[in-house]
């Protein structure tokens, strides 16, 4: 199945700027740690970011409708590329005192990122045919997971033989690449409706919610799934490698390693079986939430690591033979002038979510042992499923305008 050149220079052009933001985030990790030997003060660069975004995700439909959709993405890179130059010159003289400017702007080019990474959602609508949507989500989807599988690795590789400041100029190159391929993307048709009041215009996605069935369901659905997904985070996943697994920490990547195999075969399959999968999107949201839950629940209890590793990758797999055909059911439920709103209502459901349920997790963690916050993960997922069943007959594929 071909897909056309939009389609290609969206997925190209935004594929470079995600290498480009696994490299600078690894740079910026290493230069804080190295500066302050604190993890604590490490361990703000997600926060940071997560909550950037999450207020970006509010604020980004005073645009829409104002700005051309294409023109907002490409926009948003170019921004991230200017504020990327300022990192760089800010690292060459960056000391113990004012290591507080490179938490502003990864906080801005956050921010930008909370903006782009919806109307990037809302655009392959617009870029493919209908019966190409699933095709185009799968596709999507495993080049975003080999680049999150693979640029960590590469990050790591990187900092032994470069400084971090001239890591974030390779990033640079990356993301004036990637501002010049979005630059290049046909204008799309995005009507607007009257004027509205600044609050209506944030509320509009909140409000389609809302009103919309299965959308609201889905809204529910990445509610619990997000904070249930806090499990999988680097700090959490490194504690039940140490004690609930009792082996040493080369099987924290390795099982980290697994999780995103799953992911990019999970993305394979919906491309490879994409007719299939478009006649039972119901079923395949169904089985998906049904075996996370599941999986999740034995791995808690699990105490092999060989086994671990299995049930890691199967997590993967079925939550993305989940969330693709999900994909498509959000982009046909609505009309594509509504999707961008809906796309950055979701997103702040999902960023909020995270911050909250990663402080939530680690607590837990602390205070009844790192199993149970596995075993929690799984009743959230089970949760999911309950609202993927009695919702069934709404998880279909609806062709709007």
């Amino acid at each position: 199945m071909k897909l056309n050149k939009n389609f290609s220079l969206l997925l190209f052009g935004q594929s470079l700027a995600n290498m480009g933001d696994v490299l600078y985030v690894v740079s910026v990790i290493s230069t804080i740690f190295v500066l302050t030997g604190s993890a604590t003060v490490t361990s703000f660069v997600a926060f940071t970011i997560t909550s950037s975004m999450f207020f970006s995700s509010l604020l980004t439909p005073l645009l829409i409708g104002k700005v051309n959709l294409k023109w907002l993405l490409a926009g948003s890179q170019i921004g991230k590329t200017i504020l990327l130059v300022f990192l760089g010159f800010i690292l060459i003289g960056i000391t113990v005192t004012n290591y507080y400017l490179i938490f502003i702007i990864i906080g801005l080019i956050a921010f930008l990122d909370g903006c782009a990474n919806p109307i990037r959602q809302t655009l392959i609508p617009h870029y493919v045919e209908p019966e190409q949507l699933l095709y185009a989500n799968g596709i999507a989807e495993t080049v975003t997971q080999i680049i999150q599988a693979v640029m960590w690795f590469v990050g790591s590789l990187l900092l032994i033989i470069l400084s971090s400041y001239i890591i974030i100029w390779l990033v640079g190159c990356l993301f004036v690449f990637s501002s010049i391929l979005l630059c290049l993307l046909e204008n799309v048709s995005h009507q607007t409706t009257e004027p509205k009041g600044k609050l209506d215009q944030i509320k509009e996605g909140w409000n389609t919610l809302s009103s919309t069935p299965v959308l609201k369901r889905i809204a529910w659905i990445d509610f619990f799934e997000t904070i249930a997904g806090t499990v999988w985070i680097a700090a959490i996943l490194y504690v039940f490698v140490s004690d609930a697994l009792n082996v040493d920490e080369k099987w924290w990547g390795f099982i980290n390693g697994a999780f995103f195999l799953g992911l990019i075969l999970g993305s394979i399959y919906c491309i490879k079986y994409v007719s299939y999968i478009e006649r039972k999107l119901d079923s395949f949201i169904l089985v998906g939430s049904f075996v996370s839950f599941v999986i999740t629940i034995l791995f808690s209890l699990n105490s092999i690591a060989i086994f671990a590793l299995l049930l890691s990758l199967c997590v993967g797999l079925f939550g993305q033979i989940k969330n693709i055909p999900q994909q498509t059911v959000i982009q046909t439920s609505v009309s594509k002038e509504q999707l961008s709103t809906v796309y950055t209502s979701l997103d702040a459901i999902g960023t909020g979510m995270f911050g909250v349920g990663s402080l939530m997790m680690g607590i837990l963690a602390d205070l009844l042992g790192i199993r149970v916050v596995f075993i929690v993960s799984g009743l959230l997922l089970a949760i999911v499923s309950t609202i993927v069943y009695k919702n069934k007959q709404l998880f279909i594929r609806n062709v709007t305008g």
